[in-house]
């Protein structure tokens, strides 16, 4: 057996002895996406769009709530810059994420492009918090952890649309399931703060936004004020929130 054999015999075997590793790491993740993506279908399937959708967009864009909105964009007339803007402002959080995982993806190789772009949010707090167990290929390990992740949003999406045609009750308003997703994330983190002047700042702005621009339009110039606006503050608000 030659060393080139040898070598390939033993890559698989790291990238084989990793999944199992990973994998129970990613049911709490499997839990929760696979009963948001199979939304996501269910809203897909209500605008009358085919299951090649949710799952085209699950594979390329894989950005969680931005799916539900350009969904909903592709019922519109075609806006790229708005398209570009909304998805920008909404995933902007992780450009942060991939910085902060920059030191724990090193030496990983050839699978780094791919674990940088499907980066999610659950992916990114395994990924960062979890001790690779030892004698494990860190970078399959991570590996797997993402491509796991990005399967169960994959595989709930395309279910939910095709399982869209089977449901004998009446859909429509299903889609709200977008909005009831952002006021509890909204909730959540406002009960976690101990200071709350941006997120009273984000609601101010956005019916300033929607009062001058009608419910049409307010999206993605509410979205540009609040981040121009928290970006200038930040070093004010940052020193309150830490008193």
């Amino acid at each position: 057996m030659d060393s080139e054999t040898v070598r390939g015999a033993s890559s698989q075997h790291r990238a084989l002895s990793a999944l199992p590793k990973a994998f129970p790491h990613t049911l709490p993740v499997m839990a929760g996406y696979l009963l948001l993506s199979m939304t996501l279908g269910l809203v897909t399937h209500t605008y009358g769009l085919p299951f090649q959708y949710p799952l085209s967009m699950a594979v390329v864009i894989y950005g969680g709530s931005v799916e539900f909105l350009v969904a909903n964009m592709m019922l519109g007339a075609f806006d790229p810059l708005q398209a570009f803007v909304v998805a920008f402002v909404v995933n902007a959080r992780h450009l942060f994420y991939g910085l902060s995982m920059l030191p724990r993806y090193r030496g990983v190789g050839k699978k780094k492009p791919y674990l940088i772009y499907a980066l999610s949010d659950e992916t990114f707090s395994v990924n960062c918090s979890v001790e690779v167990p030892q004698g494990v290929d860190h970078g399959w390990f991570y590996y797997w952890v993402t491509f796991l992740d990005q399967l169960y949003w994959v595989t709930g999406a395309t279910v939910g649309n095709l399982f869209g045609n089977l449901l004998t009750f009446d859909t429509r308003g299903l889609d709200f399931a977008m909005t009831a997703m952002f006021v509890a994330i909204f909730v959540d983190n406002f009960l976690r703060e101990d200071w709350h002047a941006s997120s009273f700042l984000g609601l101010g702005i956005t019916l300033v936004c929607l009062a001058v621009f009608g419910p049409k339009s307010f999206i993605v110039p509410s979205m540009l004020a609040i981040l121009a606006v928290l970006t200038l503050l930040r070093p004010k608000t940052t020193s309150e929130a830490g008193a």
